[in-house]
């Protein structure tokens, strides 16, 4: 009787295995990042600088939201919901009534618009240490949300067109009237 040799052939084995790392990658599925895309502004001169420092912003001009550790809203200084900031903050960028506790409008030389009012307000958003990411991410899309429709609104108004679909110098004349300006402070333990 012939006894068997120690050798087999592997080559099935190795096709195999390949099949199998084939169906994992077509299989498996990959979490998505969320985050925010922004274009930080260009780093200021010395010049630029001082101005700034020597600049007072008037409360006015200024919009505060804080997000305490319990992910509740706290807008200009009262309780607030999600599902109604970007209407509040539109109100506040656009100031369309002229209010005296909203932003100052000023006057500028606007390509496509000649002369225009041009808001001064700026949105402060600070959120506690303890604030869940996911809120923060909500209240971020709601302020951009915000500065989208207005420029949105502007656009169709002014051009007939999307937004999107205007030329670039056109869409620097309503970001320079509607400029985003979203101030953020560092994370501290803003409280209940």
């Amino acid at each position: 009787m012939a006894r068997p040799s120690g050798e087999f052939n592997a080559a099935p084995m190795a096709d195999i295995a390949f099949l199998l790392l084939i169906f994992f990658l077509v299989a498996t599925t990959f979490d998505v990042d969320t985050g925010i895309m922004r274009r930080l502004p260009p780093i200021p001169d010395q010049e630029q600088r001082q101005q700034q420092e020597n600049q007072q912003i008037k409360e006015r001009n200024v919009f505060e939201v804080l997000i305490n550790s319990s992910d509740q809203l706290l807008v200009e200084g009262e309780r607030a919901n999600i599902s109604n900031l970007k209407e509040q903050a539109k109100e506040f960028i656009a100031n369309p009534n002229n209010e005296p506790d909203l932003p100052e409008m000023e006057v500028k030389e606007v390509p496509f618009f000649g002369q225009t009012e041009c808001t001064k307000g700026i949105i402060s958003l600070q959120n506690d240490r303890g604030t869940s990411y996911g809120m923060y991410i909500k209240v971020q899309n709601e302020l951009t949300a915000a500065y989208n429709e207005l420029k949105q609104q502007l656009a169709t108004q002014q051009f007939g067109e999307e937004y999107s679909e205007l030329e670039k110098e056109e869409q620097d004349a309503i970001d320079e009237i509607y400029p985003m300006i979203i101030s953020e402070a560092e994370p501290k333990n803003v409280g209940q």
